[in-house]
């Protein structure tokens, strides 16, 4: 079992409308208990609230597109972090118009941040890597839509081989790093020990796609291969393919597809028009292509990886 935090909480599933219970697009990304956000659709910061999140620990916001029903929670999300109180640095990564619309809600309403802003702009090219952190990289996908639309790819860095219990006590404390590092031991009477007596092998890392606004798009494939939890929007069933097209967007069975291609773990189905009452409808189709599909809804909370 990991013992290091993995997880998605989706907070919005809705799509365009906030509509029958559903919320626009929003997600929280915890990789070990860093709080990263993706999407940002009205009432973010009031759903964040009800999932007991507290959002000054978010450092790091990734915005896919400039369809406000993934960005429109974003300047009351920020005025809520400065009014509150907020002093550490805030990274917005999105599309470049993103920064003007920003800068020009501040400039009319006189606000002048008490925290450091910085603002990436994301160019949707599929593999660029956007953030790297000590236990994670952050690479972006590209995503076809009527906007230029990014996913984002949340990839956990490999462990170090991890020390066997029998055998900890012949290492000296000196040396455990490098042996953890992959190294061998050299013991002081000239004893050479291989590295694979003394060490396991590491978890597997972990990885995580979201894939937001698309239409089908098997480009994507290569670079989801093999991820723990793909999610993807699943906005009509196959009976309005046409109107998929026609918007950019994926019907259920064109994510399964997707997920099947890519040999994923997990399916997360999300993005769901208001025009059905229930998501099962949509569960139900991508099921049958893919197997290891679910729903994701309001608050519901995800694992990645065992």
């Amino acid at each position: 079992m990991h013992h290091r935090p993995f997880s998605v909480t989706t907070l919005g599933t809705g799509a365009a409308l906030p509509a029958r219970g559903r919320y626009p697009t929003a997600q929280v990304v915890n990789v070990h208990d860093g709080l990263y956000l993706v999407d940002c659709g009205e009432g973010t910061q009031e759903r964040l609230r009800v999932a007991g999140i507290n959002f000054q620990r978010i450092n790091h916001i990734f915005i896919s597109h400039l369809h406000g029903d993934h960005y429109l929670g974003l300047m009351g999300l920020i005025s809520s972090m400065h009014l509150m109180g907020r002093q550490s640095p805030l990274h917005i990564h999105g599309p470049a118009d993103l920064k003007a619309i920003i800068d020009i809600q501040l400039r009319a309403s006189g606000t002048w941040l008490r925290f450091q802003m910085h603002f990436h702009a994301t160019d949707p090219i599929s593999g660029t890597v956007v953030l790297d952190e000590p236990g994670l990289t952050v690479s972006l996908l590209a995503l076809r839509h009527r906007l230029p639309c990014t996913g984002f790819l949340f990839r956990e860095k490999p462990a170090l081989r991890g020390l066997r219990q029998d055998r900890v006590h012949e290492i000296p404390q000196f040396k455990r790093q490098a042996v953890k590092e992959g190294e061998d031991l050299i013991l002081p009477n000239g004893t050479h020990v291989p590295n694979a007596d003394l060490t396991v092998d590491p978890l597997p890392a972990r990885a995580y796609a979201y894939c937001s606004d698309t239409a089908y798009e098997p480009a994507l494939v290569p670079f989801l291969s093999k991820v723990d939890l793909l999610y993807h929007e699943a906005t009509f069933t196959e009976a309005l393919a046409a109107r998929a097209k026609e918007t950019l967007h994926s019907t259920a069975a064109q994510a399964a597809r997707i997920a099947a291609s890519a040999e994923v773990s997990r399916l997360l189905l999300g993005h769901f028009s208001s025009r059905y009452k229930h998501a099962d409808v949509l569960l139900t189709e991508a099921l049958a292509v893919f197997p290891r599909s679910l729903l994701s809804f309001e608050g519901g909370v995800f694992e990645v990886g065992g």
